[in-house]
């Protein structure tokens, strides 16, 4: 009897592991891509993890994904290929590198903090949290101590990136120490670049958005970029208050949002062009060219939810806007400066396409469509086909490539074969699919929101696996006639294991997660 017990014990186990095997993903897909871009690989540059440890790595602690649409798939897991070359470690921590060579402009172990947000939003994702949280570590206290700290070399929503990555994380402590050097951060931007009416200037270059059509490297514009990233900060810093129980804090950050929300939409706004548009100082007046940086205050939910406002998304479906065959271009096509500011191989924002600008306007398209009820015309297939098209746009002589930017008609990538444009780590890619096109929308609570932004019937299935959110592990997965998966058809979400939400639609659903498998004192803060 008690062999059998045994028997009928470990037969149960066995079945029990199999499910649980078929549940998610397995990792033969990655380390598909893996080999196949290894190959390609020359590896002139090789940092903390070698392209022979890549899969290691990446299987530890990347998302795992799968869908129909093999150049979406593809592209997502070059990327995290490539976001992993950018890794060091360095003596005082890990940290991660924009330009894979050395630049004469960067700071201490080569960082530079222009990309710092797209960094961190891509990096949030990570299941080992020791590489964001010693990156952002290094920027707050190891760079300030450097001969010329670099962290205000370029405008920044750090702030804003720090408190979205502790919405994955669930690292209230570890946020409540940063508190109070985020809080002297900001005030360090008030005392450099705002204006006696409360706004904030800033030269192109120092946006990383030199050569454009409004402005110049050095010329003192009141920008939507800068303005839109301290209204983000200030936001995110008065939730971090709240988290800290600072009510002091968080009211004098909540009360500055509030304000800079009010001057971005009175001062940068055009109501004959219905855009926002840079402030050029010396001129006083609004610059005469619809930019792409006009998308970035959707970027942080800062215009009002009004049908004027949403009237600027019209532009970006336009091909005489910002609709080009190989991406979303920096300045409308039809300005008469457009691509005429820069080399043609140099810096320029005058109408190239920059994977940058690309990832802040899909976040904008993705917060419209999720928080707004004014759309103007926008949809999923909208969002979708822009998605793609960036995918897509990953290309160089038939083989994967990321670099800085391209031209908008034939996909050239401009800097040519300069070895430092090679997996240029200066934008993102898995957050959009993570947190927009599947949909997992990190929340300060203990709920799981997931809002697919996919079309309707776009597929018919698809999987992400292992997401570690908030000290659990997610998986999301659609199998319309429950013919890809064979664990039912419809729409299922499960935390470590245990089906949490079902239904048969492809939908926005808000569901309330279980304890984690390991307690919250034992989470990596």
């Amino acid at each position: 009897m008690k062999k059998l017990f045994i028997y009928l014990l470990l037969t149960f186990t066995a079945i029990s592991t199999q499910a649980q095997t078929k549940l998610g993903l397995s990792t033969d897909k990655l380390k598909f891509y893996v080999t196949e871009f290894n190959k390609i690989d020359t590896e002139t540059v090789k940092n903390y993890v070698t392209n022979d440890n890549a899969f290691g790595w990446l299987s530890q602690n990347v998302p795992l994904f799968e869908c129909p649409d093999s150049t979406i798939e593809k592209i997502y897991y070059y990327r995290w290929w490539t976001f992993r070359k950018h890794l060091k470690q360095t003596p005082e921590g890990f940290i991660f590198t924009e330009f894979i060579t050395p630049m004469n402009h960067a700071g201490k172990y080569n960082t530079i903090s222009s990309a710092l947000g797209h960094h961190i939003y891509e990096g949030r994702w990570l299941r080992n949290p020791q590489f964001i949280n010693e990156y952002i570590n290094f920027w707050l206290y190891v760079d300030p101590k450097t001969p010329k700290p670099h962290l205000h070399a370029f405008s920044s929503w750090l702030q804003d990136a720090v408190y979205n990555y502790y919405l994955v994380k669930g690292n209230k402590n570890w946020v409540q120490k940063l508190l109070p050097t985020l809080d002297a951060d900001y005030r360090q931007w008030e005392a450099e670049k705002q204006l006696p009416n409360q706004m904030f200037w800033q030269f192109d270059v120092r946006d990383a958005m030199e050569e454009s059509i409004s402005g110049g490297r050095k010329d003192k514009n009141i920008r939507p970029t800068i303005n839109s990233y301290m209204y983000g900060n200030a936001v995110a810093l008065s939730k971090m208050a709240d988290l800290a129980g600072n009510d002091t804090l968080k009211k004098k950050y909540a009360a500055k949002a509030k304000l800079l929300k009010k001057l971005v939409q009175d001062t940068l706004w055009d109501n004959k062009a219905n855009f926002f548009k840079v402030k050029q100082v010396a001129k006083n007046q609004l610059a005469d060219a619809r930019e792409e940086l006009g998308y970035i205050p959707w970027y942080f939910n800062l215009p009002d939810d009004k049908a004027k406002y949403a009237e600027q998304w019209e532009q970006l479906t336009d091909e005489k806007g910002f609709n080009a065959p190989w991406g979303i271009t920096t300045a409308e096509r039809r300005h008469p400066g457009f691509r005429t500011h820069g080399s043609g191989h140099g810096c320029e924002w005058d109408g190239a396409v920059w994977p940058f600008a690309t990832t802040q306007t899909l976040k904008g398209l993705a917060s419209l469509l999720t928080s707004y009820k004014n759309k103007d015309g926008m949809s999923t297939k909208v969002f979708y086909n822009e998605l793609h098209k960036y995918a897509a746009s990953h290309t160089k002589r038939g083989l994967p490539y990321l670099g800085e930017y391209q031209d908008e008609k034939n996909g050239e990538w401009l800097k040519g074969d300069n070895p430092r444009s090679s997996y240029y780590n200066h934008s993102g890619f898995a957050d959009l699919i993570i947190s927009n096109l599947i949909g997992l929308k990190p929340r300060d609570d203990e709920k799981l929101e997931v809002y697919p932004l996919l079309p309707p019937n776009q597929w018919d299935w698809f999987a992400l696996d292992k997401v570690n959110y908030r000290g659990r592990l997610i998986t999301i997965r659609w199998d319309k006639t429950g013919e890809k998966y064979h664990q039912g058809k419809g729409f299922f979400v499960y935390a470590d294991g245990k089906e949490i939400s079902k239904s048969s639609e492809l939908k926005h659903i808000v569901v309330k997660l279980p304890l984690p498998a390991l307690s919250k004192d034992k989470m990596v803060q």
